[in-house]
């Protein structure tokens, strides 16, 4: 924080505004005292203003620069596990060799649910969108375990973080059986995060199911580079929503909701329907060439970044991961041969250079999870999967902190006051 200050005049009165500065980035204006003065700011989107302060993620998208509490997410990405930077996000720090053995022991022993839960997924239809399945039973997990719901004591608070981020995967696995028509799959708690997850997806109980150690790095990496992302969408409503009070159950459901929103969780999602669209790769030179053609409606989904005016950090390490996986698998699938010829003119055609349009991390995970074997409608939960830690970890600093509830103000453009009308003189 610094003593600076910005002039603001408002008619006949001039305001000292204080500006703050954090660690790095863009300095801040605090306009609280605007209200006094019966004015707000106007900024449609929030977008260019800091509704809270934080210390957990960082973002430079000018520079493309991504750190979770300092680190760069391409470090974590290659030398860490996402246990590991889920401890770093909550606590702040990288374990030493005792406390990440601690941590993982805590969240393997809370990675089964409520036996009941079973009961909640009879009641969708087999085809509804698991993530309307996710926005239910992760808002019904406060309904079972109340030993966790005083938000106020940090140890109720730690013990709702370690269960969200231990029973995450095993609810999104069960969406997945339930579609299917399969068996619920049990966690096994000799067995990584990312690992488990992949057997309570494609693990039958007839037989053992053999987790390929490419495929569970690769989905490591994909749970990583999802953890956290600022103050997005979804997390500036869990922040919202736990400003209210509310319990953490509720508030990563509401998380869940917004993530849903195709503008949002849905990008890697659309990747997928972009590339069917195409067809095949003897398409390809004509929908780029109607991507460059500023009247026709066609967009090519994951490239560039609405953050991310450069390289998205996330996208070099997903497409190290995505060569591997598609080279451990050796699929010949016409979508993901298509999608290698669309990274190829990317990365090569001076259009997108010049417009810094290179394939982003949705790019590359969409197509992972397609070779992996995961359905489209599953990819979105994933991303909520991966993001619960950051959006416990949000709601977690709001709280232990000093916060008020959100009231955002509007510029109302409706009626003036004016007289009710009787029904018979209308």
């Amino acid at each position: 924080m610094t003593e600076k200050s910005a002039q603001l005049t408002l008619g006949e009165n001039t305001l000292d505004l204080p500006i703050y500065s954090g660690t790095i980035g863009p300095d801040v204006v605090d306009v609280g005292q605007l209200t006094a003065q019966g004015v707000f700011t106007y900024d449609p989107g929030f977008v260019s203003t800091a509704a809270c302060e934080s210390k957990i993620t960082y973002i430079d998208g000018g520079k493309g620069i991504l750190l979770h509490r300092g680190y760069p997410i391409d470090q974590l990405a290659d030398h860490s596990d996402y246990l590991e930077v889920c401890y770093l996000l909550l606590y702040g720090e990288l374990p030493n060799a005792a406390e990440k053995e601690k941590f993982e022991s805590t969240i393997n022993n809370h990675t089964m649910v409520h036996e009941q839960l079973r009961n909640f997924y009879q009641g969708f239809r087999r085809d509804a969108h698991p993530m309307a399945i996710m926005c239910g039973v992760v808002g019904a997990l406060s309904a079972f375990y109340h030993d966790s719901l005083e938000i106020s004591d940090e140890r109720h608070r730690e013990i709702a973080a370690f269960r969200l981020i231990a029973k995450m995967p095993t609810l999104a696995a069960m969406c997945y059986k339930y579609s299917l028509g399969q068996p619920f799959m049990y966690p096994k708690n000799d067995l990584s995060y990312s690992e488990n997850f992949l057997q309570m997806m494609f693990g039958v109980p007839c037989e053992e199911y053999e987790v390929n150690p490419i495929l569970a790095k690769a989905m490591d990496k994909i749970f990583i580079l999802h953890a956290d992302h600022e103050q997005n969408a979804s997390t500036s409503t869990v922040r919202l929503a736990g400003s209210s009070g509310a319990n953490p159950f509720a508030c990563i459901a509401a998380g869940i909701a917004a993530l849903w929103g195709p503008a949002h969780g849905g990008a890697n999602e659309a990747v997928l329907d972009m590339l069917t669209e195409i067809g095949d790769v003897s398409n390809v030179d004509k929908f780029v060439a109607k991507a460059k053609d500023k009247n026709d409606p066609f967009r090519l989904m994951g490239f560039g970044h609405r953050v991310y005016k450069n390289y998205d950090p996330r996208a070099k390490v997903m497409r190290e991961t995505c060569h591997e996986v598609l080279g451990e698998l050796g699929i010949k699938d016409p979508l993901l041969e298509l999608a290698m010829k669309l990274e190829d003119i990317a990365r090569s055609d001076s259009y997108f250079i010049e417009k810094n349009l290179y394939p982003n991390v949705d790019f590359y995970s969409g197509i992972i999870l397609k070779a992996i074997g995961i359905p489209t409608s599953m990819f979105t939960v994933i991303f909520a999967l991966a993001r619960t830690v950051g959006w416990v970890a949000h709601w977690h600093e709001m709280i232990s902190g000093s916060y008020r509830i959100g009231r955002p103000r509007q510029l109302y453009t409706g009626s003036p006051q004016r007289d009710f009308v009787p029904l018979d003189k209308r």
